[in-house]
This record gives C-alpha cells, structure tokens and sequence, in this order.
C-alpha cells in the first residue's frame, strides 16, 4: 500500500455543519454503531485491501490522515458528510476516502459511513472485498421500499461502515439531486449524531456529479495525483466548489 507523501498539502477553512430536520427513515444505530461480535480483519488482510492499520510501530501513512483527520475536525463543528473527490482519474480519490474514514473510526468514541458515490466506476466493495448481496447505493435510491439498513456493510474495520455504490449506471445527477438521497444523510445524521459520512464522489473532470454531491456534503477535499495533476488542473476543480465548504487539496502518490 502506497503512503501519502511527507509533502501532502491540507488547508482548513472553518465551516460549521448545518443543522438538518431529523427524516422518517428506520433506526440506523444497529447498523452503524461499533462492531460487536463481527470477526476483524488482520493487519496483512488489511494491507491487502490498501486500508491503513494501527500498529506498534510508527507508520507514515497512519499518521498522515490522522492528521487529516485532525485538521477536519478542528475545522468542522459536531459530526459532518465530507465529499473526497479527486481532480481526475487515477488520482487516488478513492484511496483517500476509505483511509481518512478509517482514521476517524480509530477514535472509539466515533464511527464512520463509506459511501461509494462513483456510480459509474466503483472500487470500495470490490477493493474491500465485500460482497455486496443486496446492493448498494444505487439500489436504495431507486426503490422507494428498500431498508437503508440493508445496504450498510460490515467492512471488518471496527467503527467502519460501507455502502457500496451497487449497480453501475452512467449518470449519477439524478440519483444525487434526489430528495432520497438527502433523507438518507438526514437520517444518518439525526440518529446517529457521533457518525462522519465520508462520500467518495467520482471525479471533478467531465461530470457534474461531484459539484451536486457538494451541495450535500458539509465540507470538500480535493485530491490531487502527486505529479499527475497540474497546478491549473487542481485550479479549475478546485473552483467547483464553495470557497466555505472547501477544506483544501490532498496530494497522493501512488494509488
């Protein structure tokens, strides 16, 4: 598993999390509270899934999104949706999501939500190695009677949760813009209030579903391929987004 570079750049912008109604939605805490009784998994099947681990040596990976995690939480008041959307394809936005969901599940007083929101090309149960019987994100949002409890996933991560993105579909706007979608972050949040969302949205470059996943995340981070992204490239992503929602860009190297 490739670390980020000593050099990874994070830049905080203050901006409180808007209070939400609470929704009609099922009691989630089950679903997504701390593991009990689940087998976890190994720091090598970990390793083998590109997920971090803690461990009793210090490993620079770890303590670079702890420290992501720390800056988020400095910046952001009370529990947050965070959209991790990179620049471009390949430049590790994936990545990034699912390890900074990880470090914020290593305080046990927290839990994390992981949301595939690539639809058209999702990695998070395929990398995770879940097998995602009954769908995902996709399934949910276009069945009216889905239980959201269904598509919430063990990852073997204690604290960790997933819903995966399910079927793949072409255009995910739509399925963005729905009101579904925002009862189903609503409803997370009202019931679960020590719960970080982290969506990993696809990338910024030739679809407008990041800049509408932004619209109902709390805060943005940019992720940006270590020397595969210019400086005018980052630029133009970056300018996507709502200065007061954006934390700031993620330099990764090698995933």
């Amino acid at each position: 598993m490739s670390a980020l570079p000593s050099e990874a750049a994070f830049e905080t912008q203050t901006d409180q999390a808007t209070a939400r109604d609470a929704s009609p939605e099922p009691d989630l805490r089950p679903a997504i509270t701390r593991t009990a009784g689940v087998e976890l998994l190994t720091p090598t099947q970990l390793e083998d899934r590109a997920i971090i681990h803690r461990g009793g040596v210090s490993r620079p990976e770890v303590d670079a999104f702890r420290e992501l995690r720390t800056r988020l939480l400095a910046a952001v008041e009370g529990s947050f949706v965070a959209l991790v959307a990179p620049v471009s394809s390949g430049s590790g936005g994936s990545f990034v999501a699912r390890n900074l969901a990880t470090a914020m599940a290593f305080d046990e007083t927290k839990s994390a939500l992981l949301v595939d929101c690539d639809v058209r090309h999702p990695s998070q149960a395929r990398t995770m190695k879940i097998d995602a019987d009954n769908g995902g994100l996709v399934e949910y949002l276009e069945n009216a009677e889905a239980d959201l409890s269904d598509v919430i996933y063990e990852t073997g991560v204690n604290g960790l949760r997933l819903i995966p993105a399910g079927t793949t579909r072409e255009i995910g706007a739509e399925y963005f813009s729905s009101v579904r979608m925002r009862l189903l972050l609503d409803s997370i949040r009202s019931r679960h209030p020590n719960c970080y969302v982290f969506l990993d949205g696809p990338p910024v470059r030739g679809t407008p579903d990041a800049r509408i996943l932004a619209d109902i995340a709390d805060v943005v981070i940019l992720v940006a391929g270590y020397g595969r992204d210019t400086a005018a490239t980052i630029a133009q992503a970056a300018a996507n987004f709502d200065p007061a929602k954006f934390a700031g860009v993620v330099f990764n190297e090698g995933v």
